[in-house]
């Protein structure tokens, strides 16, 4: 089969399409025909050297999957069958042609939904539904502040604080990334480039600040960070994008707000915490993709490359020029 490979750590001139070994799937696997894949910062980093996969992951990349049940390993429990339209969280593996997968890391594709709408949910919303809910505990009628709200992580914790009944504010760096979060739903927008978004947010927020931050940004953030979150708020940290260090006196800061700093990764999670994670999300999320339902869930695709041009897609995400998912088309297979 064809996947996404490098043999040495590097830039995106480093990744080629090469032909691999087809898995074959083990106990209480199923093997996937894959038909499309989506590029996570993950990957970026990982192919940087930065971020290996965890041990018995494979290397190459891609961390979630759309397409088609192509068989099942021994011991499967029967709810999946050859021929059904799944979409996968994964350790790595998913830009390639197939993929294992063990069975409780699949969800059903929604019926109204395409193979490239639905290779831009796993990861990025799994992502964002854990750290609203497994982490951060939302509860109806909380602000929360979503830094790279148009991000894929971004769009989809926007729509899903939406959900909880609870309130988006968001920050990003282009004014045409503002106004499509506030068409995702986002209650306030602040641009970190022109303006200091801790003082936008406590003014829309009448001085109380933001009862979650998710944030992706790391150390540069944390003085703002600190001065808009609210007095027993929750600071959820899940990407250094700007590094992790800082200087100050961080602890007296946070002890007199009686704040909270998690930190949380999904990659290398154990597999029960995985597929606890993805039954809650097919139960209480999935529905609302269907068509009819309100509210509506939709995941963004801002743009779609081949799997011959995976480089491509790589130099784009690293440009941050992209509003919601980058998505790596597969060869159509026979």
């Amino acid at each position: 089969m064809l996947a996404a490979y490098f043999d040495c750590p590097g830039g995106p001139e480093n990744l080629y399409v090469k032909e691999v070994e087809k898995p074959h799937p083990g106990e209480g696997e199923v093997l996937v025909k894959v038909s499309a894949s989506a590029l996570n910062r993950a990957d970026l980093l990982q192919r940087r050297g930065k971020y290996p996969p965890p041990k018995g992951a494979s290397d190459i990349l891609g961390l979630e999957a759309a397409g088609s049940v192509a068989g099942l390993g021994p011991g499967c429990k029967g709810r999946w069958k050859t021929g059904d339209a799944v979409m996968a969280l994964l350790s790595g593996g998913g830009q390639a042609e197939y993929v294992t997968v063990p069975e409780g890391y699949l969800m059903p594709i929604p019926h109204d939904m395409t193979f490239i709408q639905a290779a831009a949910i796993p990861e990025a919303w799994l992502t964002a539904f854990q750290l609203l809910h497994f982490v951060g505990k939302v509860q109806k009628g909380e602000r929360v502040l979503i830094h790279a709200g148009a991000s894929g992580v971004g769009m989809a914790a926007i729509q899903l604080v939406r959900l909880a009944k609870a309130i988006p504010i968001v920050t990003a760096g282009t004014q045409e990334k503002l106004k499509a979060t506030a068409n995702t739903g986002a209650a306030a927008g602040f641009n970190y480039k022109n303006e200091d978004f801790s003082e936008k947010v406590l003014t829309f927020t009448q001085g109380s600040g933001v009862d979650i931050i998710l944030d992706c940004v790391g150390g540069s953030y944390w003085e703002k960070n600190l001065n808009c979150l609210s007095t027993d708020g929750r600071w959820i940290i899940y990407g250094l994008l700007t590094g992790g260090e800082l200087h100050g006196d961080l602890f007296a800061r946070l002890l007199s707000k009686r704040a909270s700093i998690h930190t949380s990764l999904l990659r290398s999670r154990d597999k029960e915490y995985k597929e606890r994670l993805v039954k809650a999300f097919t139960e209480d999320v999935l529905p609302y993709f269907s068509g009819g339902t309100s509210p509506h869930l939709q995941p963004v695709v801002d743009s779609i490359y081949p799997l011959h041009e995976i480089a491509e897609a790589h130099r784009f995400m690293e440009e941050n020029k992209n509003i919601g998912k980058i998505v790596i088309k597969l060869p159509a297979l026979s």
